[in-house]
């Protein structure tokens, strides 16, 4: 079989099949559209200086106890004595400007925890889709796009979005993709797309969230592009790249 030459694009179901996936000189989407990485890119759009992701309780914890602001949420409940859980509407009215906000969740830090160390790691959702397609054209690299899914298990919900960004890629003639799961991504997108709230009418997580009231947490998440924000993961924390390059361009001046 002749080889193909140029930049990869797979997608990777659950963090606990990523060593599976992983590349060297790659870069991973963290994905957990309903609701954690929507929630980071709501916060950082609303002024949050730095989130630092941590995968257990027991860390999140540590962390309150050292006066840090925290979001703790497990099976989509908020955890009682924490500040935030992983709704993006705790985000919006929020005091946040220029904090630093802990954050651990029941699928989407496991997914960042799965790849830290690894990878280059940015944060996507659809809020933020076509910023992420935008930078990933810019860098050249293979692309993981990871979804956190339900408890290591597969959802629709980022399985659509990863055929979403798969197919924005796919448009530059230098990406294809191999991956079998890359391609069914693609495949169901183009089924969910003109009425993604309806396609997951029957899904897992939609059918969780309902069950606690949480309904216009999926609409609110489900809305492309309203953000502009780029999360990527730098030394511990996530920080919004936008920011970082605005303020790295100011100090050369």
């Amino acid at each position: 079989m002749k080889e193909i030459k140029g930049l990869s694009i797979q997608t990777c179901y659950s963090p606990a099949l990523y060593p599976l996936f992983h590349e060297e000189n790659s870069i991973v989407v963290a994905v957990d559209i309903l609701r954690a990485t929507s929630a980071i890119c709501a916060a950082f759009e609303n002024g949050v200086e730095k989130m630092i992701p941590v995968a257990s309780i027991t860390e999140a914890q540590k962390y309150k106890d050292q006066g840090y602001l925290v979001a703790a949420e497990r099976n989509a409940v908020k955890l009682e004595g924490f500040d935030f859980g992983n709704s993006p509407q705790h985000y919006l009215n929020s005091d946040i400007q220029g904090k630093t906000i802990v954050i651990s969740t029941t699928n989407g830090t496991q997914a960042i925890e799965a790849a830290k160390g690894k990878a280059e790691i940015i944060v996507g959702s659809f809020l933020n889709i076509s910023e992420v397609a935008s930078w990933l054209l810019e860098q050249r690299k293979n692309v993981i796009i990871l979804c956190a899914g339900w408890k290591n298990k597969f959802n629709m919900e980022d399985s659509i979005f990863a055929g979403a960004l798969s197919l924005m890629l796919l448009k530059d003639e230098e990406f294809y993709t191999l991956c079998d799961s890359t391609i069914a991504a693609g495949y169901l997108y183009n089924i969910a797309k003109d009425d993604m709230y309806g396609f997951l009418g029957k899904s897992s997580h939609r059918h969780r969230l309902k069950n606690l009231e949480l309904e216009d947490d999926i609409r609110f998440c489900l809305q492309k592009d309203i953000y502009t924000c780029l999360p990527i993961y730098r030394n511990g924390s996530l920080i919004n790249l936008k920011e970082a390059e605005v303020e790295d361009s100011t100090n050369k001046v």
